[in-house]
């Protein structure tokens, strides 16, 4: 049997395992079409007995390649790209909900995704209960329906910092017979792989920490391949009873551990075309490449950050579960033994004006929408990402009004200190 490579190795190598004469890196099959030399060949593909390759919006080898390295990365049977984070978490959702459906998330996830389970599924008539992520076992049990269809939450919540307990919401939702879905954006493969605590899907935004340079937007979604479909079968129409858009083929009794992800592609990625392209996996992958080199050097920074500004008077408080102190330091300690991330979560003594004079004052580190690259930002989510949150979904989202994230970088660490010593001086002057 062959060995089980480890994630540094799966980062560099996993996916791609070029011929005689191919080339080394996972090139950019960067056309929409593949040519086939009959009519059934093609047939074939499009009723699903064959697997290859016909039409980009469906599957493309350079995706596919990616797709592979974040699969074995997370421990999944399979992997499936998408053009955006958030296109990853709808995806996700959808593929096992459909109007008049109902599911669970975590209140603390981030503002978008929030929102588009909060308004814009609901209009499609999928309904969402949110919950804190620190609730009793017995108050989120109250949550659940006869409808509900799976429970989603983030490993490391964005903005918050909220380490969720992983293994206690995968016995929730399997207790109620539907699947957990975990957001791993910001621990990453290389820090926390959900399927080992019970967790059955995962999803990414690749923008972030996976591309690492903020070059090119993209999604994720791996499936675990154990949740055992058929035994909720009146629960999964949708993978376990007959599709007749593919001439009555049931998914979850011919792709089994496979169902999952081949019923996202064939039906979702086929009819709403939410497609990463394949000059964006390209350069996910080279990303993917030292992922496991930039983790290390996030998380070092960002607790030197964190315990810096743990000591300035100036601050009223800091969110980071590596300080020993944050309310989620035992959970970070279970779940991510290695580092969370290197975004932190705080806010300064004053006002909501006093954060945005000390983001201005930042000269190294930029104000940008974006986070988990390899150059520190930041950002004021209630200005910002969550603007769009009344202030109860602010505070049920775990964002207070003076909230600053910093996505501490991998520069060098005293610079990232002087600039937010210098921001700080020149913003609480007088």
């Amino acid at each position: 049997m062959e060995k089980k490579q480890k994630s540094g190795t799966l980062c560099v190598q996993g996916g791609w395992k070029p011929k005689k004469g191919e080339p080394r890196v996972v090139p950019i099959y960067q056309s929409t079409t593949f040519k086939y030399d009959n009519s059934e060949q093609m047939a074939r593909l499009f009723d699903l007995k064959d697997s290859g390759y016909f039409y980009t919006r469906l599957q493309n080898p350079t995706n596919d390649a990616v797709a592979a390295k974040i699969a074995a990365l997370e421990g999944g049977v399979a992997a499936m790209l998408t053009s955006s984070g958030q296109a990853a978490s709808f995806y996700a959702v959808f593929n096992i909900c459909e109007a008049g459906d109902h599911f669970i998330s975590s209140s603390t996830i981030y503002g978008g995704t929030y929102n588009l389970f909060a308004v814009t599924m609901k209009k499609m008539g999928i309904e969402c209960t949110f919950v804190d992520p620190d609730s009793s076992d017995e108050e989120i049990q109250k949550a659940f329906r006869p409808n509900t269809k799976c429970v989603f939450g983030e490993t490391i919540s964005n903005p918050g910092g909220v380490v969720l307990d992983i293994e206690r919401f995968a016995q929730l939702a399997h207790r109620n017979g539907v699947p957990l879905i975990i957001d791993n954006t910001f621990a990453t493969p290389i820090h926390c792989r959900p399927f080992e605590w019970g967790a059955d899907i995962v999803t990414h935004s690749t923008t972030k920490y996976m591309d690492g340079h903020a070059t090119a937007v993209g999604g994720c979604i791996v499936d675990s391949g154990r949740f055992p479909w058929m035994e909720h079968a009146d629960k999964f129409p949708g993978l376990c009873s007959p599709d007749e858009s593919y001439h009555g083929l049931t998914y979850a009794e011919s792709f089994g551990a496979g169902a999952y992800i081949t019923k996202a592609t064939a039906q979702l990625m086929r009819d709403l075309g939410s497609i990463q392209s394949p000059e964006n996996a390209f350069l996910l992958n080279i990303g993917l490449e030292t992922l496991h080199l930039r983790m290390k050097q996030h998380c070092k920074n960002a607790q030197r950050v964190a315990e810096f500004l743990q000591s300035d008077p100036r601050v009223a408080w800091v969110n980071y579960a590596g300080l020993p102190e944050d309310k989620y330091h035992a959970l970070a300690e279970k779940y991510l033994p290695e580092g969370g991330c290197g975004v932190i979560a705080f806010g300064l003594k004053g006002t909501r004006e006093d954060a945005i004079r000390f983001m201005d004052s930042l000269k190294m580190i930029c104000i940008v929408t974006h986070v988990a690259d390899a150059r520190t930002c930041v950002l004021h989510p209630a200005s910002h990402t969550h603007r769009q949150l009344s202030d109860e979904q602010l505070r049920e989202a775990g964002v207070a009004p003076d909230l600053i994230r910093l996505s501490v970088g991998i520069e060098d660490v005293d610079d990232i200190l002087a600039d937010i010593q210098q921001a700080l001086d020149e913003s609480t002057q007088g």
